[in-house]
């Protein structure tokens, strides 16, 4: 078995017992001893611990997400309704752990832990640009991922709790959500253009090492 499958049988296996012992080693064991391998298995396949068990749990979900994508035909939607459904995509594929979910919001949000939460962020939602079918390079390549990044937390946070038939309330408010920033999208692109075409003589040194 090469490590990337043993490394996506261990998350699966873990998953299972991440609402009882959270994202822990005690967890990540005992999903070893559930397919048969020793600690050392375990941890030669996340030498990073938790870290990166959570980090390999994001790119997989980002991976099924893009794997399921072409029964959607989104190049036939509107561009907020590819985004709508790519983020409803993924959601709706973890539906079945979204008690494993919370607990990797609650690790990320550790200080400690921030600069892993905002690759994963960035990772998702950049994943979901591409899937729509953005090409942007400029300023908009950005605020696009800026406002999504909004978009999808605040719609993640608010599925973790939503028991309405069919998560139907947090599509309604997702749907809320993309409605709002595409009424202050424009103006931030504006402002990041500005921001960016700002001649480089403004951000040089100055005496006294202050940058202005």
């Amino acid at each position: 078995m090469d490590i990337e499958t043993t490394r996506r049988r261990l998350l699966e296996a873990t998953l299972n017992h991440v609402p009882f012992d959270g994202w822990s080693a005690t967890a990540l064991k005992r999903a070893a001893g559930d397919l048969g391998l020793d600690g050392a298995a375990a941890v030669n396949a996340f030498p990073g611990g938790v870290s990166e068990l959570i980090a390999f749990h994001s790119a997989e979900a980002d991976r099924r997400m893009l794997d399921a994508l072409p029964p959607l035909d989104l190049p036939a939607m509107r561009i907020r309704d590819r985004i709508a459904a790519v983020v409803r995509l993924r959601l709706e594929q973890n539906a079945e752990h979204r008690e494993a979910i919370r607990r990797a919001l609650a690790y990320l949000a550790l200080p400690q832990n921030g600069p892993l939460a905002l690759t994963c962020l960035y990772r998702t939602v950049d994943a979901m640009w591409y899937a729509a079918g953005d090409t942007s390079t400029d300023y908009n390549f950005y605020t696009k991922r800026l406002l999504l990044s909004g978009v999808y937390s605040s719609t993640l946070l608010f599925w973790l709790n939503d028991d309405s038939e069919g998560s139907a309330e947090t599509w309604a408010f997702l749907s809320r959500r993309i409605d709002e920033v595409l009424k202050v999208g424009g103006n931030l692109g504006k402002g990041v253009k500005t921001l960016l075409d700002l001649p480089d003589r403004l951000f040089r040194f100055r005496p006294g090492g202050m940058r202005r």
